[in-house]
């Protein structure tokens, strides 16, 4: 059993378990706080229906989103205690932040919102819910801004046998990282695809089954309707800012990247004016392509770069040179950290796995832009009033307009991680050599089998509970009356 395999196997288990909770978690937060807001402004029982009601599904997934989610930081020290070692100094800075502000600003006040209904004004009640989603979306900057240092470790310098902040000039670096600037906004808006096509997607199932079953509450209809159409519109507005941040996303990508591209493009030799792949066949070696269908000129257009370099001369210029940005450049600690390098990792070859990263770069834009199929089609379906036909294939639409956001942005993780490989800090330090050493193999496979199982039972009940409260449709509401007994004990209200 090879330790490192099996650490980086719980990592990825545990990592992409926990983020199919997070774009929903960020998304849902704001989609709810509208709702409220709404309701707020009108006093329309329809809007308090659909807070309550979407209200419920997000925090069933807030709960075990925030179980998944402690378990990362300890593999840190339990599994990954060299690289811990290396990178303490920088990388727990925006973690700590992540635990200090963002966490306990979102938990702070989502207690406050479920337990505020009768105890706080309606507009300070309102402010609780805005000010939770605003924390989910501070978390993601702190966590994205880790992450993104690892792809391009900037405002960092080598010393003392480690990386170490350069100062506080270093963190502000860090927080304005090219590879950050272009990263927030695309999961942020991925996440919002996620959440508008959830909401789409449980409201235009119960307007079919209105149609089919003919009952319906006072109202049903009518919130329904507009809450079909509002998260698919929601679904499409964030579509469109996912595709033009994605795009730039490329574009830093094959700068401080250049092997992550053209493995996600099976781009063997460099190409001027590069075709984009459709579909490319490579060889077992994985050192040229046996059958291809491509459009000229498109992948150029998406790295921002004439000449993109491929597969095989990208390993030339590594071995020749070390670790080098598209342009030849490198971030301070990647200069700093050369000679270690090539004293450390003889013989590394620094492509990535080609097939993993393109095919979850292709998983990831075909989901997506499912996604957005979707959700031309449902607005279609319900315009003018109509009410979708009921049946197997309707619902299953509905399923699969916020998974197939959901699956893409998943996908879109694991290309991201996957593309970095073989390093885990990009051309610092090696994935192999960050793993703790006196950690047995056998520890790291029986933990991993544990977490599996219990993240297994965790998903059922996930799932079981999400699909009981989402059948339930929309809940019945009484007036709301704030009390004036500041003892009067607290009711949960969901």
């Amino acid at each position: 059993m090879d330790p490192v395999a099996l650490a980086r196997w719980q990592f990825g288990i545990t990592t992409v378990y926990h983020f199919l909770f997070v774009p929903i978690t960020i998304g849902m937060s704001m989609l709810v706080a509208v709702f409220q807001t709404m309701w707020v402004r009108t006093s329309k029982d329809a809007y308090l229906r659909l807070t309550k009601f979407f209200g419920k599904l997000f925090l069933i997934n807030f709960a075990l989103g925030v179980v998944t989610g402690i378990v990362q930081e300890f593999q840190f020290g339990m599994n990954w205690s060299e690289y811990s070692r290396f990178v303490g100094d920088v990388f727990g800075a925006p973690l700590a932040l992540e635990a200090l502000l963002a966490f306990f600003l979102e938990s702070t006040f989502i207690g406050l919102w479920i337990f505020g209904w009768d105890k706080l004004p309606k507009k300070l009640h309102l402010a609780t819910i805005y000010l939770a989603a605003f924390g989910t979306m501070l978390s993601a900057i702190f966590i994205l801004a880790a992450n993104s240092w690892m792809q391009n470790p900037v405002g960092t310098v080598f010393r003392n046998g480690r990386a170490e902040l350069d100062g506080v000039g270093g963190f502000v670096e860090i927080l304005s990282n090219p590879v950050l600037m272009v990263t927030f906004p695309h999961v942020i808006s991925a996440a919002y695809m996620v959440a508008g096509g959830l909401v789409a997607g449980v409201a235009g199932w119960h307007l079919a089954k209105i149609r089919r079953d003919g009952e319906m509450k006072d109202g049903d209809t009518s919130a329904y309707r507009f809450a079909t159409k509002f998260g698919a519109w929601v679904l499409l507005g964030a579509s469109v800012f996912t595709v033009i941040s994605g795009d730039q996303q490329s574009k830093i990508m094959t700068q401080v990247q250049p092997v992550k591209m053209a493995a996600a493009e099976a781009l063997f030799e460099t190409q001027t004016n590069a075709p984009f792949s459709v579909l490319t066949i490579g060889n077992l070696e994985g050192t040229e392509p046996l059958f291809e269908i491509q459009i000229p000129g498109l992948l150029s257009f998406l790295a921002g770069q004439e000449t993109v370099k491929g597969i095989n001369n990208l390993r030339e210029e590594f071995a020749e040179e070390g670790f080098r940005h598209a342009d030849g450049g490198q971030s301070l600690l990647q200069e700093q950290f050369a000679d270690e390098l090539a004293a450390n990792y003889p013989g590394i070859d620094p492509i990535p796995n080609v097939p993993i990263s393109y095919w979850t770069f292709r998983l990831m834009m075909g989901l997506g832009f499912a996604g957005m199929a979707l959700a031309l089609a449902t607005l279609w379906f319900v315009r003018k009033d109509k009410f979708p036909k009921p049946g197997p294939i309707w619902t299953l639409a509905m399923f699969a307009m916020p998974l197939a956001p959901l699956f893409a942005i998943s996908f879109g993780w694991i290309f991201t991680e996957m593309g970095r490989q073989p390093w885990v800090v990009a051309g610092v330090m090696s994935t192999a050599s960050g793993v703790s050493t006196s950690v047995p193999a056998g520890n790291v496979l029986f933990s991993m089998i544990t977490y599996t199982l219990i993240y297994g039972a965790l998903a059922v009940l996930e799932v079981w509970l999400f699909l009981k409260y989402a059948k339930k449709g929309l809940p019945e509401v009484a007036p709301i009356e704030v009390q004036s007994d500041p003892d009067a004990p607290l009711t949960f209200a969901y």
